[in-house]
């Protein structure tokens, strides 16, 4: 069976050693020969500035597809715009279109008087100024804004038929979660690759939490392992064994590609990859 493809998201460093943490977080995992990188923003735009930066820092100093994300928080339209336009003139050629969330302190998203009203908006703008390839966000368990999983569903094919190209959706725990939401997918009419976001848990506490506020479903049986596992001090290898397990099921099961939120530690990503089959093939011709 080949390897599937593989990609990584990265977040904006905030400080120097944010900034070195990054830039070794890309030497360990470019060799493994990435389809793209993506950078995010903070909650609430905070920190599109930062995002600017290392998007074209990876994207003028190594030879790694760069994909940026934009979302609509707290922007004009135009002003939107001007980023997008700008990350084209650097070479960028891929955007990862979202809503955004709320801006803290505020309960739920409100759209700039002048900006996108929501993702469908900047989608088709994005698509208007020739943006090569449009990815966006993808929901296997039901976003906290859906009524239920058609409503989910049907507004991911409203974002496909706005001009997207392809989905990464957020991550889960259980196989089954992504080959549900899949099939639900495929019967509403989805044909664009939906890419599954898989994210190895460094510490279970913390993807907990993440995973709380996301509305993400956490099942029962990984507190209970996660205990067992740190009292004998193998959480790493239970958190690697998972992931690996949970990416092997998607291979057999048709998956192609593989999206990796990385939160810039590289070490077990790396560690998944290998077990799955996928080794170093290339080095960074460029590095900072």
């Amino acid at each position: 069976m080949p390897s599937p493809s593989v990609s990584f998201e990265f977040f904006p460093p905030k400080s120097i050693p944010a900034a070195f943490r990054l830039w070794d977080c890309v030497q360990t995992l470019a060799p493994l020969d990435p389809s793209f990188v993506s950078v995010t923003y903070g909650a609430g735009g905070t920190t599109r500035k930062l995002t600017h930066e290392a998007v074209s820092a990876l994207s003028s100093q190594t030879d790694l597809s760069v994909a940026a994300h934009l979302t609509c928080v707290d922007q004009t339209r135009e002003e939107t715009l001007e980023i997008a336009r700008a990350y084209m003139d650097q070479g960028v050629r891929q955007i990862v279109a979202l809503r955004g969330d709320a801006p803290k302190g505020q309960a739920q998203f409100t759209p700039h008087p002048e900006g996108f009203a929501s993702s469908l908006e900047l989608i088709s703008a994005l698509k208007a100024e020739g943006v090569e390839h449009i990815r966006v966000g993808a929901y296997p368990d039901c976003h906290p804004d859906a009524t239920d999983m058609k409503a989910n569903v049907d507004w991911l094919k409203r974002k496909i038929d706005a001009g997207a190209d392809s989905a990464l959706t957020q991550f889960f725990f259980e196989a089954d979660t992504f080959l549900r939401f899949r099939d639900h997918c495929a019967a509403a009419g989805i044909t664009a690759p939906i890419i599954p976001g898989i994210l190895p848990i460094e510490t279970w506490s913390g993807v907990r939490a993440f995973a709380n506020a996301c509305g993400t479903p956490t099942p029962r049986w990984l507190d209970d392992a996660f205990d067992k596992a740190t009292r004998d001090n193998r959480a790493d290898l239970l958190a690697i064994s998972l992931a690996t397990e949970l990416c092997d099921t998607l291979i057999t099961e048709g998956v192609e590609q593989l999206h990796f939120y990385t939160l810039n530690k590289p070490e077990m990503t790396r560690d998944v990859c290998h077990a799955l089959g996928i080794t170093p093939q290339l080095e960074l011709e460029k590095v900072a």
